[in-house]
């Protein structure tokens, strides 16, 4: 099966390439770029189709010839669309080589220093995109600048998402789909394991992998905290602008299952298998219901037991530091499509503060307006989906693994503010993936030009492989006393308790 790994050609095709690594699964053969060696599309699953869609995921067969990993896998169905369609956003562009979407989606891409006995630090980012879109292949989740920088072997992972890999059957079908509910988080846990077994052939460290992921990659990243089959597979985690304090409800994941198979005719699992991919993706998002929260992972008591945060962290990954935080403007880059965007006027915004804050609006834009005089109502707006949505939770989970006295917890907020679309995006969501990767060149659409992406990007960039390789980014941890957090801009700095104000409101 020489071909086994071969996709569509890539930027790779004219590089040379490294010698052949041995991984349980068959021999495989990267790229060298500037004397990094490069793995694309290493196939670590099981095409999931047919009679196993919506089961755990299973071994790749073995291969004996070397397969070229010179290009992406492709990435998976995107929520709502048929197989090839990709949505994208300035945070999530995809890279310019990435294949089609397909249901055929468990690969992961690896860039390490050397194929040696290095014994590296390992990270494995998970992407964003809720549960219900993205991709390992996205530009600027390129691992190259950070293997360099730190020395370190990092790694990117693709897995079944929305209805393919959160539906949960167990209810309509039996034993057999009990694990439906979960199996996206599933795939992420046999490419941890494929980590185990395999990253030392790459030159990293099965003992020493930092989990770390952005918004539904944060989320994915809490979750693995609290399963039982992930325990023992990473050893430190980061959650960016993405809290995860709950997993779903069996119940409310059951009547979305129940709807969608009566929408689609269908009665037994042998029906299901027949249907076309996009049959089943594009009548998913019909269901009523939030698309972004329709399909996620569920609580089924085995595969994760109980809520990773709520109403406490999980003991089961107690000993495991945790670097947590949010960027100061999250909300920006979610409101940026309102008509309005950048015109609010304070009725506005007192309709969207109550909204979102309930009882609790009026006093929560007053500590925002005191924390941020210069915010206009737009700014003031998007300070509240933050404050009630990101920092919130962060907090909460901050001040949960600190409560259990055994290992740290970090937290950070990023202040830097890119001054693309004339500076009205301030912080947005998502503007630390680049900064962390050390990609500032592969996303000056999103950062800006000048020399100030590049002096934050230095700064956490080295925070990330600090932790990574230490267990500790490099300030002091966070307790419900000090509540002491890095504000990380051109000019950082470490503060205890930052917006007090803001947070007595949302804690009252």
């Amino acid at each position: 099966m020489a071909d086994d790994l071969t996709h569509a050609p890539g930027t790779a095709k004219d590089l040379a390439p490294t010698e052949v690594v041995a991984t349980r699964n068959g021999p495989v053969r990267g790229y060298l770029e500037d004397r990094l060696g490069v793995f694309k599309g290493l196939r670590y699953g099981a095409p999931p189709v047919g009679l196993g869609r919506f089961k755990p995921p299973a071994p790749p067969a073995a291969w004996t010839d070397p397969a070229q990993a010179t290009a992406y896998g492709a990435p998976a169905i995107q929520s709502g669309l048929a197989p090839g369609e990709r949505r994208t956003s300035p945070g999530d562009p995809p890279a310019p080589d990435e294949p089609a979407s397909s249901e055929d989606c468990l690969f992961l891409n690896v860039w390490t220093p050397g194929l040696d006995q290095g014994k590296r630090p390992v990270m494995v980012w998970l992407h964003g995109g809720g549960f219900a879109n993205g991709s390992g292949g996205a530009a600027m989740y390129d691992g190259g600048a950070l293997a360099r920088k730190g020395d370190v072997v990092t790694v990117t992972v693709n897995h079944r998402l929305n209805v393919f890999g959160y539906l949960h059957l167990g209810e309509v079908f039996g034993p057999d789909y009990a694990l439906s509910g979960i199996a996206g988080m599933l795939d992420i846990v046999q490419a941890l394991e494929w980590v185990r077994d395999n990253i030392a052939a790459f030159g990293g460290d099965p003992g020493d992998v930092t989990i770390f992921g952005e918004s539904g990659g944060g989320w994915k990243v809490s979750l693995l905290l609290a399963m039982p089959g992930a325990r023992g597979l990473f050893h430190k985690a980061v959650i960016q602008s993405g809290p995860g304090l709950t997993g779903k409800r069996i119940a409310e994941a059951d009547t979305v299952a129940r709807q969608l198979l009566e929408d689609l005719k269908v009665a037994t699992p042998a029906d299901l298998a027949a249907l076309s991919t996009e049959a089943i993706s594009r009548a998913s998002v019909k269901v009523p219901g939030d698309v972004m929260r329709l399909y996620a992972p569920v609580v089924d008591g085995v595969a994760l037991p109980r809520d990773p945060f709520e109403p406490d962290a999980s003991p089961l990954n107690a000993d495991v530091p945790v670097l947590i935080g949010t960027n100061k403007d999250e909300s920006t880059l979610f409101m940026m499509g309102h008509p309005k965007f950048g015109a609010f006027d304070d009725a506005d915004l007192a309709r969207h503060a109550a909204s979102l804050a309930k009882e609790k609006a009026e006093p929560l834009v007053a500590a925002l307006r005191a924390a941020y005089p210069d915010y206009n109502p737009t700014h003031l707006a998007a300070g509240v989906g933050t404050a009630t949505g990101m920092w919130a939770n962060s907090l909460k989970l901050a001040e949960r693994k600190a409560a259990q006295k055994s290992a740290p917890v970090w937290m950070y907020m990023l202040t830097w503010e890119t001054p693309v679309s004339r500076g009205r995006l301030r912080t947005p969501h998502a503007l630390e993936i680049p900064l962390v990767f050390d990609n500032v060149e592969k996303a000056r659409n999103f950062v800006g030009r000048g020399e100030e992406p590049q002096r934050v990007a230095d700064q956490m960039s080295d925070a990330w492989l600090a932790f990574a390789r230490t267990g500790d980014p490099g300030w002091p941890a966070y307790d419900a006393e000090t509540r002491t957090t890095k504000l990380i801009d051109v000019e950082s700095r470490i503060v205890n308790d930052p917006l007090p104000d803001v947070r007595r409101v949302l804690q009252s």
